[in-house]
C-alpha cells in the first residue's frame, strides 16, 4: 500500500477522476471487444451496438450476443417457476436460512423509511406517494455469485409496493444460473427471472422484447458495459446510479485494533483488481502493525492474488495530525463505505457530510453491511456519495404534488400570483387567476 503524509497531500492522492477511467483504458478490454467482434471498437461504441440491435431484434439479439459474448446456447431466457423449484431443491438448508435472516434484516430496515401521503386542507396542499410499477434489477454473473445483491435490491422494490419485479443475471457458461441467486431470488418473490446479461440485458428491460417486459426503473450493479449501457438508457427509463469500483475508506486512531484494520481492508481488496481499500490515520506506529497483518492474512485467502493486486495497486494509507484532517480527506473523497475506528465514533458522525454509508466502531465492519446489517449495500460509488444515497425505498416511489385550493385560498393568494404573471409577461397566466376571484 501507498503510504503518505499530511492532509494536503492525502487530498491530492485521493482527489476523484471519471470513476471508471482505469477500465476504460484496459488493454485486456480491448482485445477482448476485438476477439468477439472482429474490429477495433470502443466500449461505448459496444454497448451502442448492442443496444441499437436489441431495440431493433429483440429476442434474437439476445440470444446472438450471449452467444458472442458468452459462449452460450441460450434455449430459454425465462426460468419459470418450476424451473427455479427445481434448481434450488437441493440447496444447503444452513443457506436457505442465512438468505431468510438477512431478508427479513433488510425488510425490517426498509419498512423504517416507507414515506407516507400527506394533505394540509388549511394550505390547500399536498403530496401523493406512489411505487414505480416494473422494477428490473441486474445481478452480475459468470465468475462470481451476488445472492446478497439480489436481497439488497429486490426487498427494497418490494417494500416500496413495486407490483412487478423482474431479475436478469447471466448464465455461468452451460451449467445454467447459479442455484444461490436463484433461491435469493425465490426467497425475495421476485416475479420473474431472466438468463441474460450484459449490456444486452439493460437494453431489453429499457426497450422491452417478446420475452423481457419494459420496465420503469432498472437497477443493480455490473461490469463496464453494463454501467455504460445504464447510462445509455436513463431517460428512456430510470436507473439506481452507476456503480464504479467497489471501496472502502476507514477512519483509525491509536485505539483502533490493527488485525481488524487489516482484515476490513482486505474484505475489500479481494473484490476485484480495480476495489479500493483506503486508511486514513492519526497513528503512526498503527501503520506498520496493519502491514504486517495485512501480509499474514493474505496467506489464507482464497482470492489472494486480487487482493494483494489491489492492496499493491490501489491501496492507500494516508498519516494524518487529527481525526479532524481524517474526516476533512474522507469528505472530499466521497467514500462508498466509510468506517470509523476511533475511540468516540459517535461523536464524529455530524463531521461526516459525504459518504455512502457509514460504520461506526470495531463491532461494525462494512462486511456486515454486505450480507445481514439491514441497509441495501448498493452504495453510491466514485465519489457519488456527494449528491446521491444508497439504494432504498426513495429510487422506486414517486412523489406527486397535489394542488386543491378553496375560494378563499384563492382570494388571499390571487394578488401574488397575478403581480408575478405579469413579471413575467404572461398575461394568460394572470388571466387564469382573475377569473376565479371572488368578485363579491
Amino acid at each position: 500500500m501507498k503510504v503518505i503524509y499530511g492532509i494536503q497531500e492525502g487530498l491530492e492522492v485521493l482527489s476523484r477522476e471519471l470513476f471508471f477511467s482505469d477500465q476504460m483504458s484496459n488493454n485486456s478490454i480491448e482485445e477482448s471487444i476485438f476477439k468477439i467482434f472482429g474490429r477495433r471498437l470502443t466500449p461505448n461504441q459496444v454497448v451502442s451496438e448492442i443496444l441499437s440491435e436489441v431495440a431493433k431484434t429483440g429476442d434474437e439479439a439476445l440470444k446472438r450476443y450471449t452467444k458472442m459474448i458468452d459462449g452460450v446456447d441460450l434455449q430459454d431466457i425465462v426460468l419459470n417457476k418450476n424451473r427455479i423449484l427445481e434448481e434450488i431443491s437441493d440447496l444447503n438448508a444452513e443457506v436457505f436460512n442465512a438468505l431468510r435472516i438477512s431478508a427479513q434484516r433488510v425488510k425490517e430496515f426498509h419498512m423504517n423509511t416507507v414515506p407516507e401521503s400527506w394533505f394540509d386542507e388549511a394550505k390547500g396542499y399536498g403530496e401523493v406517494i406512489r411505487p414505480v410499477e416494473k422494477v428490473g434489477i441486474y445481478i452480475p454473473g459468470g465468475r462470481a455469485s451476488y445472492p446478497s445483491t439480489v436481497l439488497m435490491t429486490a426487498i427494497p422494490a418490494r417494500v416500496a409496493g413495486v407490483k412487478e419485479v423482474f431479475l436478469a443475471t447471466p448464465s455461468t457458461g452451460q451449467a445454467g444460473i447459479n442455484s444461490d441467486v436463484l433461491a435469493a431470488a425465490h426467497v425475495a418473490n421476485v416475479d420473474q427471472v431472466f438468463n441474460i446479461g450484459g449490456a444486452q440485458a439493460i437494453a431489453a428491460f429499457a426497450y422491452g422484447t417478446d420475452t423481457i417486459p419494459k420496465v420503469d426503473m432498472i437497477c443493480g450493479p455490473g461490469n463496464l458495459f453494463v454501467t455504460i449501457a445504464k447510462k445509455m438508457v436513463y431517460g428512456q427509463v430510470g436507473i439506481d446510479g452507476l456503480a464504479g469500483p467497489t471501496e472502502t475508506l476507514i477512519v483509525a486512531d491509536d485505539t483502533a485494533d490493527p488485525r481488524l484494520c487489516a482484515a476490513d481492508l482486505l474484505g475489500q481488496a479481494e473484490h476485484d483488481l480495480l476495489a479500493t481499500p483506503v486508511l486514513i490515520t492519526t497513528s503512526e506506529s498503527l501503520v506498520s502493525k496493519i502491514m504486517l497483518e495485512i501480509d499474514k492474512q493474505m496467506e489464507s485467502l482464497s482470492k489472494k492474488e486480487t487482493a494483494s493486486a489491489s492492496i499493491e495497486n490501489r491501496g492507500v494509507i494516508v498519516v494524518v495530525d487529527a481525526i479532524d484532517d481524517a474526516l476533512a480527506i474522507a469528505n472530499s473523497y466521497a467514500p462508498e463505505h466509510l468506517c470509523l475506528m476511533i475511540e468516540e465514533p459517535w461523536s464524529s458522525i455530524d463531521k461526516v457530510s459525504n459518504a455512502g454509508g457509514v460504520f461506526l466502531g470495531e463491532n461494525s465492519p462494512e462486511v456486515m453491511g454486505d450480507y445481514i446489517a439491514g441497509p441495501s449495500h448498493v452504495m453510491p460509488t466514485g465519489g457519488t456519495a456527494r449528491f446521491n444515497s444508497s439504494l432504498g425505498i426513495a429510487q422506486f416511489i414517486r412523489r406527486t404534488p397535489v394542488v386543491s385550493l378553496s375560494q378563499s385560498t384563492v382570494d388571499e393568494l390571487a394578488e401574488t400570483a397575478v403581480t408575478l404573471a405579469r413579471l413575467e409577461g404572461f398575461d394568460a397566466h394572470a388571466l387564469a387567476v382573475e377569473l376565479r376571484v371572488n368578485s363579491e
